[in-house]
Formats: C-alpha cells, sequence, structure tokens
C-alpha cells in the first residue's frame, strides 16, 4: 500500500471553491470526463450537512506499464475503453469545510485507488464571520485550504485474478501452496504497480489544481453563465478533438449556415 499526500491553497472564499469542485467537470484540464450524474443528493436535517453522491465516467485505460506486468489477455480491449469513478461528498456551509472521497469502480483487483480530500475554510485576519454570496472581489477576506490524500493499494496475485478460485470453494489449497519466490514476485508486482499509479497521480493532481482554478476565474469573470459557457466550449473542443482538421473545418462551417438560415 502506497500513500500520497499534498496541500494546495486557493485564493477564494470556501463557497467559491466549494461551489467550483460541484462545476469542475469538464475544463480545459479534464476532457476525457465525459459524464457526471447526481445519484443522491440531501441536505441531514440534524447537523444541515449537505451530503451528494456522484458518478463519473472517465475515459480510461490501464497504463502500459501495468500492462507489462500483467498476463497476457487481462486487459483486453476495455484498455481503451471507459470507466466509473464514484464520489462522496459532505459540505457543512456554516463551519466552512467540505469532505470528498473518490474511487475507481472497474480494475480495483488491479490497483484500487482512493482519493479523500478535506477542504477548509481559512480567514486571512483569523476572524471567522459569515459571508454573503460567493466573496470573488480582488481583495478576498479569506483562503480555501484543501488536504489531499490518496491511498494505492494493489491485491495483484490474489485469488481469482490468478484463477486460484474458479468460484466458491475450488482451489482453496492452491494459495498455501506457493513457494516464497512466488510470493515475493508477487509482492514485487503490486509494489511496482502502487509505484505507476502513485507517479500518475501526482500529474493528475496538478491538472486537477489547474482545473478548479479555470473554473474559479470563470466564476469571478462571468458567475454561473460564465462557468456554464466555459463548460460549453469543453465538451464542444472534446468533440471535436476526437475529428480529422477536415472534419472540424465542416463542422464549423455547417454550424454557421445553420444559424444564417
Amino acid at each position: 500500500m502506497k500513500f500520497f499526500e499534498n496541500i494546495y491553497t486557493y485564493d477564494y472564499s470556501f463557497p467559491a471553491v466549494s461551489l467550483a469542485y460541484f462545476l469542475r467537470y469538464p475544463n480545459p484540464y479534464s476532457r476525457h470526463v465525459l459524464t457526471t450524474d447526481v445519484i443522491d443528493r440531501y441536505v441531514d436535517p440534524n447537523t444541515h450537512r449537505l451530503h451528494t453522491t456522484r458518478i463519473h465516467l472517465k475515459k480510461s485505460k490501464v497504463p502500459s506499464g501495468i500492462l507489462k506486468l500483467l498476463p497476457k489477455g487481462i486487459g483486453g480491449s476495455d484498455n481503451s475503453g471507459q470507466s466509473y469513478i464514484l464520489e462522496t461528498t459532505v459540505v457543512d456551509v456554516n463551519e466552512g469545510w467540505m469532505e470528498s472521497e473518490s474511487r475507481n469502480m472497474e480494475w480495483t483487483g488491479i490497483l484500487s485507488v482512493v482519493e479523500r480530500q478535506h477542504y477548509q475554510r481559512e480567514p486571512l485576519d483569523g476572524t471567522l464571520q459569515r459571508l454573503e454570496g460567493l466573496s470573488l472581489d480582488d481583495k478576498p477576506s479569506e483562503q480555501t485550504t484543501v488536504k489531499t490524500t490518496v491511498t494505492f493499494r494493489s491485491r495483484f496475485g490474489q485469488g481469482m485474478l490468478l484463477g486460484w478460485r474458479k468460484s466458491e470453494g475450488e482451489y482453496e489449497e492452491e494459495a498455501p501452496k506457493r513457494g516464497l519466490l512466488t510470493s515475493l514476485s508477487t509482492a514485487g508486482i503490486q509494489r511496482t504497480i502502487e509505484l505507476i499509479g502513485l507517479n500518475r497521480t501526482r500529474d493528475a493532481i496538478l491538472k486537477s489544481k489547474q482545473g478548479m482554478n479555470v473554473v474559479l476565474e470563470r466564476l469571478r469573470n462571468g458567475g454561473i453563465v460564465g462557468v456554464l459557457e466555459g463548460m460549453r466550449q469543453d465538451r464542444e473542443a472534446a468533440v471535436m478533438g476526437g475529428q480529422g482538421p477536415w472534419k472540424r473545418v465542416w463542422l464549423r462551417g455547417h454550424a454557421s449556415h445553420d444559424d444564417d438560415n
């Protein structure tokens, strides 16, 4: 098991950052996110905290470095497909904090990645005051600090993945018969897979910060309308990015022709 930890401060108020968090997809740094759906949302009547569960569909593939470690055939055609990320959040507006947890729903036997974030309101003058609106002026009275912790765990080589148990009760005696060398090799592969995931996450966290800052700037300059317009442009860019140059020119020309009519 490996861990990654990072602390970052946004020069925006907590209401602005928490709103940007829920509006962060798509942005120029996350065009691989295809869809975002809310599957549950409620306010706890006792704590008055907002609880949200969302699921994100992303373009995804098993990293080539991990594929080289897997037996031939594992990875298959889904290697260049899509994957789901389950996200849960809790927001306390009165106390000024938000906690989130995101975890992958595919390939968990090869590598399970759990990302936890804690957003905390940080008044610049050390005094907590009730904020009105999003506080997006040029001289903010507070910042928002986010602490990110990511846990990586590979179970590769355990249980069904190597065929020790094809069904309940089968091959139950196979696992204890493994030699010391096999055990060490399995542990080494697991550590390598976790390290590859760790290295990829460093880059992903940087892009996540950049994406959030883009959304926050859109919020500052154009409010919710500005954010929604930016999202529309990013969706168009993602679609156009999958087309050849002549197809993109044709689509733009076709759109202009429709507007003239």
